[in-house]
């Protein structure tokens, strides 16, 4: 089931918004947790990035498909996917 725009861009930009605060989030815990081990610090940021974007796929791509990144988006479109026009709201 296609949900209808407005839907699918409120569900991207939920979707937006959550990554954020994840990929910050755990970038300023990791540094804070890590005591300057650089390698901790990646590490932690990566696995709740991983994470969280798993669970948004989950979550959102039933709704508007889950283009979190600019380039699926652009992918989809080029494939016919998704029209132009849609992809411009993205």
């Amino acid at each position: 089931m296609i949900a209808n725009l407005h839907r699918r861009l409120v569900a991207e930009a939920i979707g937006t918004a959550f990554l954020l605060a994840t990929v910050v989030g755990s970038g300023i815990m990791g540094e804070r947790l890590a005591a300057g081990n650089v390698a901790i610090t990646l590490l932690a940021n990566s696995i709740a990035t991983g994470a969280a974007l798993t669970a948004l796929i989950l979550t959102f791509g039933p709704i508007s498909g889950a283009h979190f990144n600019p380039a699926v988006t652009i992918s989809c479109a080029a494939q016919r996917e998704l029209t132009w026009r849609d992809s411009s709201a993205y």
